[in-house]
């Protein structure tokens, strides 16, 4: 019987102070307490002298909506996704090795989050794995992730590469992305209101205004993913993971995307623009993977998770566009 296992602050342990004592202990005191509190302590966009990669200062556009109202939307959704998967016996149970290695991964990877954003350990985190043959992956506000097997599968990810792909989307979570859009769609939709309504242009206007405001979202989706990117490189380095399998991994995700649309009406970066940016920051980050306690188990890929369905679980917004790993929609 498939059963929802919820990976609880408590139970990943996403304290600062417990994360520099776990971290202090297993690394023999390379990565210092001090720093890692110091972090913990302060904006990641405000930290002075940070190691680790850089990222520009969070939107202002997040303060149009508020952090609680977008999680508890997430959380809803999510929890009605994930029924429905049930319902059509497209949800892994917890047993599977599929599951359970994606679980083991994430609590690497949970307890680094917060220094990125102070919510993160107070979020419920969930991980599931939906049978679906589509190459995709996500994290919704508040800790909710995703996995389909499409993307396990086809891809045959090794674990350097599944934590690169669990960072970037985790990062989408931690940056506020989907809070963002929301905000610039709350501001666009009245700006182009207001300046209708001044110049008289009618809907001729309306409609210019409307591509416009599609090629700036385009612009801060493509801004977005660089940023996932980057942030969720430092996370899997941190855990442990070889930072150096984001190259690998987008050259897989480029050639099973061939025949995509110009980079320029794209949600996200070419493939190649993608493994320029990280071979670019790879020094910012390889001396976190190095000094980072590695792994006790590793798994293998899989042959195969399970038969497809035929067609793909509605995910509504969370499941699509920006947040959707290699799409060119």
């Amino acid at each position: 019987m498939n059963r929802l296992v919820d990976l609880p602050p408590a139970h990943v342990d996403l304290t600062c102070a417990s994360a520099a004592r776990r971290a202090s202990r297993r690394a023999a005191g390379v990565l210092a307490m001090g720093a890692l509190v110091a972090a913990c302590a302060v904006p990641v966009s405000s930290a002075v002298a940070r190691e680790g990669v850089e990222v520009g200062k969070e939107s202002g556009f997040t303060r149009l909506v508020p952090a609680e109202q977008v999680e508890a939307a997430a959380q809803q959704q999510y929890g009605q996704m994930v029924q429905d998967a049930r319902n059509q016996r497209a949800l892994l149970p917890d047993n599977h090795p599929q599951v359970m290695r994606l679980r083991a991964i994430a609590k690497r990877i949970i307890p680094f989050s917060l220094p990125w954003n102070r919510r993160a350990g107070q979020w419920q985190w969930q991980v599931v794995v939906l049978q679906s043959k589509e190459l995709n992956a996500f994290c919704m506000p508040g800790g909710k992730i995703a996995f389909y097997t499409g993307i396990l599968d086809q891809l045959q990810l090794t674990d350097d590469e599944v934590a690169m792909v669990m960072g970037h989307e985790i990062a989408h979570a931690l940056r506020e992305h989907a809070r963002e859009r929301m905000g610039k769609g709350a501001a666009t939709r009245l700006g182009a209101n207001l300046i209708s309504g001044l110049l008289g242009l009618g809907s001729v206007g309306d409609s210019l205004l409307n591509m416009g405001g599609q090629l700036l979202t385009l612009k801060f989706s493509r801004e977005d993913e660089s940023e996932a990117d980057l942030v969720g490189m430092e996370l899997a380095a941190r855990a442990g993971y070889d930072p150096r399998a984001g190259v690998s991994l987008w050259r897989k995700m480029s050639s099973a995307s061939k025949g995509a649309p110009p980079q320029w009406m794209s949600t996200h970066p070419a493939g190649s623009t993608r493994i320029t940016e990280i071979e670019q920051n790879l020094t910012k980050v390889l001396p976190l993977y190095q000094r980072a306690p590695k792994p006790d188990v590793r798994y293998d890929a899989p042959a195969k998770t399970g038969a497809y369905l035929g067609q793909p679980l509605p995910l509504g917004l969370w499941g699509r566009g920006p947040v959707r790993l290699g799409s060119a929609e």
